[in-house]
């Protein structure tokens, strides 16, 4: 069982594969947020590579429908079986009962880049103002521009351990996560199973994993108004907030947990060994 940038002399040649696909980086959604460097080592080094271990592949599956789409439209395999990322929902999980932060406490878990979103933070925070606050994490890259930025917003840095991060999932009160291209959206999984509700953007694989009005909300990307009202709306709501709150964790139980994506992949084992 591989990931599908591993190259194929890595690959014992004696034994079925099944290549797991996560983020199609040739998706043309992803161009305005490569460099040239990027570009040209996903295009001549990686895309042959993932051309071969398809083609090796006994059983090809996706983290979302979007990502298998994409594997679709980029290598033209269509035998794709969409299983989604997984989680041990009892690491995360929610904290003790609690009313919301007074100011409301939202976070945002993922790099600083233009395709989580990141330069859509302050102003969302400049129209919320000093009745939120966002809790802010580092991610792979601990990269922030010049931009001034709003005395609402709070950098955490690097969290060490899951343990850590999932206490901050349990200790805010929303996930904004305004990402503009997600292969499945793990962030967003890790807050609801967690009870946090999400305002994310509705692009990409984020339908998915969020249900709009149910678990969290779903906007249009870039629309700095529709995420501060949807972040207001849950402050004022209470009631709103907690329903949100059971029915995210309800739901990540229901469809991610780590347990019922690894049947799903045991079956696909079977179906292949069995040939």
């Amino acid at each position: 069982h591989v990931n599908t940038w591993l190259h194929p002399r890595f690959i014992p040649s004696h034994l079925p594969v099944v290549a797991t696909m996560h983020h199609v980086v040739h998706d043309p959604a992803f161009a305005p947020y490569r460099t040239r460097a990027q570009m040209l080592y996903h295009t001549l080094w990686i895309k042959p590579i993932e051309a071969r271990v398809l083609h090796r592949a006994n059983a090809v599956t996706a983290v979302s429908h979007y990502t298998a789409k994409q594997v679709a439209a980029v290598f033209g395999h269509h035998n794709v079986t969409v299983i989604p990322n997984g989680i041990d929902t009892d690491i995360f999980r929610p904290g003790p009962d609690r009313p919301p932060h007074q100011p409301f406490r939202l976070l945002f878990v993922g790099n600083w880049s233009r395709r989580k979103g990141a330069d859509l933070l302050a102003p969302i925070m400049q129209k919320l103002g000093a009745d939120f606050e966002l809790w802010v994490t580092s991610g792979l890259r601990d990269w922030r521009d010049n931009t001034a930025l709003p005395s609402n917003i709070r950098f955490l840095g690097r969290i060490p351990t899951t343990e850590a991060l999932v206490r901050i999932y349990q200790e805010t009160d929303a996930l904004l996560f305004p990402s503009r291209l997600e292969g499945f959206g793990l962030v967003a999984l890790e807050a609801m199973a967690c009870g946090t509700p999400v305002i994310a953007g509705k692009g990409s694989a984020l339908p998915k994993v969020v249900k709009d009005s149910i678990t969290g909300f779903l906007v249009e990307t870039d629309d700095c108004d529709a995420f501060a009202e949807r972040a207001y709306q849950l402050k004022q709501d209470t009631a709103l907030h907690g329903k949100f709150s059971h029915s995210a964790r309800h739901d990540a139980l229901a469809r991610f947990s780590e347990k019922n994506c690894t049947l799903e992949y045991i079956q696909i084992y079977e179906k292949i060994l069995e040939r």
